[in-house]
């Protein structure tokens, strides 16, 4: 499993976010400064991430963006999840998105949740203060 160039961006934006966590709001132009992310990839995954509520947006005078609740309360997969839609390794565990040739007589199938369930369990068990170089 390879994550997308946006999953790994939306990684790097909150951990960038997470380091500011408990001080002043910042901007999606500062986000993008810190990380080296062009700032239109960020503003787009700012967007995605406050829709999925891990970011709080306010406008105005001392607006700005911050975590929308405590960085070891939001997880990698809560992340990966806010950009890729649910994690699904196989697309016959999506079913928007089953188009199998062989999902009659596939005998794996049945399988595929109880790995996916795994893949997910082990991205949930790391949480953004990790990332973010925080406390363990």
């Amino acid at each position: 499993m390879r994550l997308s160039s946006m999953a790994d961006y939306a990684v790097v934006t909150m951990t960038a976010a997470a380091r500011h966590c408990g001080g002043a709001r910042v901007s999606a132009a500062q986000l993008a400064d810190e990380t080296g992310l062009p700032a239109p990839t960020v503003q787009k995954l700012v967007s995605r991430l406050t829709a999925a509520g891990l970011l709080r947006s306010s406008r105005g005078a001392g607006g700005g963006l911050k975590l929308a609740r405590p960085a070891a309360a939001i997880t990698l997969a809560d992340i990966v999840e806010a950009v890729e839609g649910p994690i699904a390794l196989t697309t016959c565990i999506d079913q928007e998105r089953d188009s199998c040739s062989l999902d009659a007589c596939c005998s794996v199938k049945p399988h595929w949740p109880v790995v996916n369930a795994a893949m997910r369990g082990a991205l949930a068990g790391v949480s953004l203060t990790q990332l973010s170089g925080g406390a363990q």
